[in-house]
């Protein structure tokens, strides 16, 4: 039988009486999407790796109480591979799909940028708020779908330079693809100090020369993938998979 998954963060797990409540979204899909009633049993995860056996006791209009049970292994275990996808603010429905494919193939992070030739403006930080919080529910829906108990982590966007100077201080492995002038993926290294990596994908538009340059000055590995160009969120999936690959657990 399919694992009925449903989540709960961290704050809503009350292990001293072994009950975690279920918010308004996953009570209603609980009750009037699946039909669950009580005594049904279900798991529950955390979004932070933990996942548990569960049984439902109560539903509610915007509610539910589940009984924890013991600990489980998630459907789909985490990658080794501690992988943050940087990528430029993209237009129309093109950043959900990268939110939800590449939530899908493991990645920890994805911190959204806003770079010169990026397809998206964003108006007012209310405006971005609600991106994110749109962003993370379609995330949280991959998750589920994929196995996966852990959430990525999704920043509010970021200014270009912003992400230079907080990811030079993070990890050592940094990673731009670029239409032109990079080297090939071939020629990272094998093996890694550590199992972080940060990837940066542009928008439709590409780099500006200007940017280019200052992540190379920052310490960026400026990378071009041969063959056929790619739009940006196709470049983001495809490359995600590729680095899962030469470092993660995707054989």
């Amino acid at each position: 039988m399919t694992r009925r998954r449903f989540f709960a963060p961290s704050e809503a797990f009350d292990f001293r009486t072994k009950h975690v409540s279920l918010a308004a979204d996953e009570a209603r899909h609980l009750r009037e999407v699946l039909r669950l009633k009580p005594g049904d049993r279900v798991s529950v995860f955390d979004g932070v790796g933990n996942e548990y056996s569960a049984v439902v006791e109560k539903t509610m209009r915007d509610s539910a109480v589940l009984e924890i049970g013991e600990r489980i292994d998630p459907v789909s275990l985490e990658s080794p591979l501690n992988l943050t996808l940087a990528v430029a603010l993209l237009k129309g429905d093109k950043f959900d799909l990268v939110v939800q494919k590449t939530t899908e193939l493991g990645v920890t992070a994805i911190v959204p940028v806003m770079t010169k030739f990026a397809d998206v403006r964003l108006q007012d930080p209310t405006d971005a708020a609600k991106r994110v919080t749109r962003w993370q529910r379609i995330s949280l829906e991959a998750a589920k779908q994929s196995g996966r108990a852990a959430l990525p982590n999704i920043s509010a966007p970021l200014m270009f330079s912003s992400l230079l100077a907080r990811a030079s201080d993070e990890n050592p492995l940094r990673v731009m693809f670029a239409e032109r002038d990079g080297q090939s993926i071939s020629d990272l290294p094998t093996n890694l100090p550590s199992q972080m990596v940060t990837i940066l994908i542009g928008s439709e538009g590409g780099w500006a020369p200007e940017e280019i340059e200052a992540a190379s000055k920052h310490g960026w590995k400026i990378v071009t993938l041969g063959g056929r160009i790619l739009r940006a969120e196709t470049a983001a999936i495809a490359i995600t998979a590729l680095m899962q690959h030469k470092y993660g657990d995707l054989r």
